[in-house]
């Protein structure tokens, strides 16, 4: 397992954008799947964005689709979750979540990764 460390949540108001990062601790996140979930209170939780650090498709959810964007950082120790025209339905805990990439996983599938974050918290008002 690796330690992961979210940052950058906050307020902002509909519309607004944040920026989360997501640094892992002790190693880089090379070979490996990383993804962003998120929580909001009575809702189970949802997927929102992931990748394989190695290159192939980033996959969003259709609820984030083109208005969020996950990169990688040229540190290769951390992502960042860009999010655009937030809306108040956004309003949720942010969990970075991480797995070695040694075998195919179903990376939209929250069962898939063995490493997760704390959470930052993201409100959007009305």
């Amino acid at each position: 397992q690796v330690q992961l460390v979210e940052s950058g949540g906050g307020l902002v108001q509909a519309g607004g954008s944040l920026r989360l990062s997501c640094t892992a601790s002790g190693r880089t996140f090379n070979n490996y799947y990383v993804g962003w979930f998120r929580q909001a209170p009575g809702k189970e939780r949802e997927f929102v964005a992931a990748f394989i650090w190695n290159g192939g498709q980033t996959r969003y959810s259709d609820s984030v689709q083109g208005r969020f964007t996950f990169t990688r950082d040229n540190a290769e120790n951390t992502v960042t979750l860009q999010m655009n025209s937030l809306k108040p339905e956004d309003t949720a805990v942010y969990v970075c979540a991480a797995r070695p990439a040694n075998r195919r996983v179903l990376m939209t599938a929250a069962a898939a990764y063995d490493s997760w974050g704390q959470g930052t918290q993201v409100t959007v008002s009305s």
